[in-house]
Formats: C-alpha cells, structure tokens, sequence
C-alpha cells in the first residue's frame, strides 16, 4: 500500500526548522549575546514569539473572528511595555466585522488596521486608525465600530478596509494598570459562515504562515547593539504609516541605548509635550521590558515624579539611587531605552543623557 504524504507534515517540519535554528542568532555572530542573561532570555523569547505565531495564524480566522491578546508579563516581543493591553485579529478585506466595548480608564485607545501580505509575514502599511479622540461614546462609555470596505448608513464610528487589510489590532493604554479597568473588546461578522472543516491544505498554510511571521522577526531581533550610540537617546520620530509591523501610527517614537557600571547612574532629562499618554521603557535585544511584576522598569506620564518647570529626570541604574523615577535595570548592564508618546502636539524634544558616579547624587 501506498503511504500516504501530507501538506501539513512538510509545513510543520518547515515550523519547527525555524524554531529549532533559531538560537543560533544569538549564540553566533554579528548580534550574539554577550551575557548569560540575555542567552536565557533568548531561549525564553522565542517560545514567546511562537505562542503569538500560533495564536494569530493557526487558530485565527477572518471569518470567525476572536480578539486575542498578543502581550503580556509571559507573553513578551516586538516592544511590550507593562502600561498597554493589545489584541490582534485577522481580518477579511470584503468583510464587514463589528467592534463593540466599554472604554474603562484608558488613558488612549485605539484600533489599527494593517495591509501588506497575507501569508505571515509583517504589515507593511497602516490601513486606517481611529483612536478614542475622534471615537463616539455612549453616556456609559460603550462603542461600536463598524470596520468594512463600504460606508454604512447612518452616523456612527466607522472604519475602511482597503484590498490588502489583513490585521486588527486594538491597545489600550492605563496609567495604572494594577487598578485601572481595562477596555472591554468583542467582534463579529454581520455574515454567520458555516462551521470550519479541517483540510490538510488549509492546516498546512497556516503552520507555513506562523513560520513566515517567526521569520520576519528573526531577521531583525535580537538587535546588536550599536557602539558609538551608548549612553543617549536619538532624536524623537512621528511614526508614518508606511511601517513594518504593528507600529502605532499615532504616537512618536525615541530609541536609546545604556550600558553603565555597577557604581553608575544614567541620567535622563527632558519634558514631554501635551499629550494623551507617554511613557519609558527598558528593553533587552529582543525589544522585552524586564519584568515588569517584580521590578519598576518602566515609568509612565502619570507616575512620573516631575520638576517644578514641568520637565523630568530619570534615573536608569542597577540599584536605587536614591533620586525619584528610578529604573532598575534589572541586572543588565547594557539595554536598550524606549520612549512613546500618543498624540503628542509636537514632536518630542530630544532628552539630554548624561552618566554619573552614584555617590555624585
């Protein structure tokens, strides 16, 4: 008798090649890690970023929609931060899908449709975004979205889909995120399909997907660090909507690096300009906040501790110096530096960064 032979086997074999080598990146080479921390978090991290492949391309369906979340304290990639709550669906261009929730405390809301390819790899453009500044609420806080490529009837929040929309993506953002109520979100199709029926080929372009999108994010992470950067912070950027990935186009951006002593402090100065939301965050190579449940490494605008000018200082270091807005670096002695800022009136100035010994506090 014949054996017989699968799609799926060959696609899920493909998966686990990618999985397997995927160590090598930072174990070798151009952007290996340089400690034992980072090693560990490697391996930690990809078993991460497959949890999220397969949540979003084995099991998600245009037609059956469900909102998953995508980060969490164990669920950590592609820049989580301990303020924001996100959750992907795929979607249908020719679709038409209905949003409805409850705002609770978000500081900033929003739903991002994103267009590119559909077989795993990154978006390469935002579709459309609506954030609750331009939003209708209910009295009670409740919403309804309409997401689809014709406008419906009548007033209401309503968002276009274009032929190459493939990802929704909803955040919220809290300033206190252990007791600030988060928003509620479910969606649904105006059209009930049939119940889905498993098929080899099927089952094996969704494994071929999740391997594309593990891909993608290997050809970029970990990040080496870059030397002559160590110690600052770039110039704040507004995020276009030409993008790679899931990017907020709504928010700007600023990237740093540190890499200090265990008697040192990085110091870092500025003042944030008039807007919804904004906070820091401390990242390994693999764009991972340090965790966050134990230890403050991260700081939001509405944790802050500011001067009286209304600027602010921070204070990156391994131990508490003593100073407010402290972030632990959480044993690391290098690390990257992440700022945010939802709409933002300007472009945030550069902060000033400066390291110091910390007996000069």
């Amino acid at each position: 008798m014949a054996t017989r032979t699968y799609q799926t086997t060959e696609a899920f074999h493909e998966l686990m090649d990618v999985v397997r080598g995927a160590e090598r990146l930072f174990l070798e080479g151009p952007r290996a890690a340089t400690d034992e921390a980072s090693v560990v978090e490697g391996y930690r991290w990809i078993t991460q970023i497959l949890q999220v492949a397969l949540d979003c391309y084995l099991w998600g369906d245009s037609s059956r929609p469900t909102l998953v979340s995508i980060v969490g304290p164990t669920k950590k990639w592609g820049g989580d931060n301990a303020d924001a709550y996100y959750h992907y669906t795929a979607i249908d261009p020719d679709r038409t899908y209905r949003i409805r929730g409850v705002r609770g405390d978000a500081a900033y809301m929003s739903i991002s449709v994103y267009g590119g390819p559909n077989d795993g790899r990154w978006s390469n453009r935002a579709v459309c975004v609506l954030n609750d500044r331009d939003m209708e609420f209910s009295n009670d806080g409740s919403f309804e979205i309409v997401v689809s490529p014709n406008e419906p009837s009548g007033p209401g929040n309503w968002m276009k889909l274009e032929p190459d929309a493939v990802a929704l993506v909803t955040r919220d953002y809290l300033t206190d995120p252990l007791n600030d109520r988060q928003v509620s979100w479910a969606i649904e199709t105006d059209d009930a399909p049939p119940p889905p029926r498993t098929s080899d080929a099927d089952t094996a372009c969704r494994f071929r997907n999740a391997a594309n999108f593990l891909r993608d994010l290997l050809n970029i992470f970990p990040l080496a660090y870059d030397e002559s950067k160590l110690n600052t912070v770039d110039e704040p950027y507004a995020q276009p909507r030409v993008t790679y990935g899931w990017a907020a186009t709504d928010a700007a951006y600023g990237m740093g690096f540190f890499d200090i002593g265990e008697d040192e402090v990085l110091l870092l100065e500025g003042r944030s300009p008039d807007c919804a939301f904004w906070n820091v965050c401390l990242w390994n190579p693999y764009l991972q906040t340090y965790d966050y449940r134990y230890e403050q490494v991260t700081l939001n605008g509405g944790q802050v501790q500011y001067e009286n000018d209304g600027s602010w200082r921070l204070a990156i270091a391994p131990q508490d110096p003593g100073i407010p807005n402290w972030l632990s670096t959480a044993g690391h002695s290098r690390g990257l530096i992440w700022f945010r800022w939802f709409l933002a009136e300007s472009v945030p100035e550069r902060p000033h960064a400066r390291v110091v010994k910390t007996s000069a506090l």
